[in-house]
């Protein structure tokens, strides 16, 4: 969660009780997961209605990650301010489901710091699945509401608790408490991310200080003090353990040590490397705007053991990776997700009976140039469809999640904002060439009667009766 640099003003809020049914549901025994092989991270990427959606990134090693889905979001929350921050993936003890769980916040596209801080929303955002590449529609869990004058809900986490059978989910909400009104962290169990028990306070910090960004991970027997040691953005970063989720927490020491602190970092992220007992504790880089920076360690619980990484040692791939989570996969698991979000090769289109000039985009409007400059904005992915079966839709290389689509018969180059209306209007069939079958032509799927074809260098989508609207809908996809 982006740091807040100074303290706005508190905004009276009408504080409610927020009434869930809860059973603990006798949780399925925790199997035995195959050995993981890669990695698997959920993250966003920036104030933006587009920045702020779910996007993922895999790795074989841990440190040098590639941008799935072309580098465009993969999950767009539909519900409360329709943007997500901070994600957290989480996978259940028998392997059989996911979930998702975010921040309910979209900075920048219709909610400034101060509403967001003061009078924000008491949701999270929640995502389900049974095979990490099919997900629900996303859904809100009020988890805020109960707590006396809860203000917002940020930066969510889950962990599993063996001791008691369920998930221990926690976050950080600003609340007047004692004469300051601040970010601290509570607390609720659940088994379904549906319900929860009442939330409890689970971390403070004393006087004025906040906390909002906080994350566990388990320690293997044999490998330091504490079973469970918690890495956490409180003006420093803290390093505490413990050997109980839910037990008494020891502070351990903080990365000051290593030129590290809240001032330069936030959004601690856990990852244990495959099959060796090897940690990286990824931070935020918010201050100077760089995403995610790894710290290496082999003992979670000995701030000593820490450790800048070599230069050149990882490389975080194109998109500036923002407060996530990473998964470690299983080869299925793997294979699933690399097949889901494969990459898909760039491509140039042609016009039929203009050879000189190709399909761009230049503010936003969509045309057909010579000598495209930068040649970026004349290179297209042809995806599958947002919508139907068989389909193609045409995402912009330079604009990750950005397609062309059809409105009003004009086209433009927009974002995917994630209606059905978006989806047909930016979907397509591609057939054999409407002025020759070695070429390609796009029926719209939407207009069935209508493809796309350029009209005074501009792009439309027209029914085409004639041969001259024929071959100005007529292209070539090339490299």
């Amino acid at each position: 969660m982006s740091r807040v640099l100074a303290r706005l003003g508190a905004a009276t809020v009408a504080a409610c009780l927020l009434f869930t049914t809860w059973s603990a549901a006798t949780p399925k025994q925790a199997a035995a997961i195959d050995p993981t092989v890669g990695y698997l991270m959920a993250h966003f990427t920036g104030e933006s209605s587009t920045g702020q959606q779910i996007y993922l990134a895999h790795s074989t090693d841990g440190l040098r990650w590639k941008d799935l889905h072309n580098g465009g979001l993969v999950l767009r929350s539909t519900v409360g301010t329709r943007g997500v921050r901070d994600p957290a993936l989480i996978r259940s003890p028998g392997g059989d489901r996911y979930w998702i769980i975010a921040t309910d916040l979209c900075i920048s596209c219709g909610q400034d710091w101060s509403t967001a801080i003061n009078n924000g929303s008491r949701n999270l955002v929640v995502w389900e699945s049974t095979d990490l590449v099919n997900w629900s529609t996303p859904w809100l869990l009020n988890v805020a509401s109960g707590i006396p004058d809860g203000r917002n809900a940020w930066a969510p986490e889950a962990i599993w608790n063996p001791a008691t059978g369920d998930y221990v989910l926690y976050w950080a909400t600003n609340v007047p408490l004692n004469g300051a009104t601040k970010h601290r962290i509570y607390y609720a169990r659940t088994t379904d991310f549906r319900s929860i028990t009442t939330p409890q306070p689970y971390v403070t910090r004393p006087g004025s200080q906040e906390i909002i960004d906080t994350q566990i991970v388990e320690a293997p027997a044999g490998v330091g003090a504490y079973r469970y040691v918690r890495a956490s953005g409180d003006g420093q970063l803290t390093i505490e353990g413990s050997n109980a989720i839910l037990g008494t927490w020891t502070t351990i020491g903080n990365l000051s040590g290593i030129g590290l602190t809240g001032a330069q970092v936030e959004g601690p992220m856990w990852m244990r490397f495959n099959a060796r007992n090897e940690w990286v504790l990824y931070l935020d880089q918010y201050a100077s705007g760089r995403g995610y920076l790894p710290v290496l360690t082999t003992n979670p619980s000995s701030p000593a053991s820490y450790r800048l990484p070599a230069a050149g040692s990882y490389d975080m791939g194109a998109n500036r990776k923002r407060h996530g989570s990473i998964l470690n996969l299983t080869a299925a698991e793997q294979n699933r997700v690399l097949a889901r979000w494969r990459d898909t090769a760039i491509n140039r289109i042609q016009s039929y009976n203009l050879q000189d000039r190709y399909v761009r985009h230049a503010n936003y409007d969509v045309r057909v140039d010579p000598s495209v400059s930068p040649v970026q904005d004349g290179q297209w992915r042809l995806v599958p469809g947002l919508t139907g079966s068989g389909t193609v839709s045409i995402q912009s290389v330079n604009f990750p999640g950005y397609y062309l689509r059809s409105y009003g018969f004009d086209f433009r180059l927009e974002a995917d904002d994630g209606t059905a209306t978006f989806a047909a209007d930016a979907t397509f069939r591609q057939v054999a060439g409407l002025a020759s079958a070695s070429w390609t032509s796009f029926q719209s799927y939407h207009h069935p009667d209508r493809y796309i074809r350029h009209y005074s260098y501009l792009l439309r989508l027209d029914p085409v009766p004639d041969a001259q609207s024929r071959a100005d809908a007529t292209f070539r996809v090339t490299g």
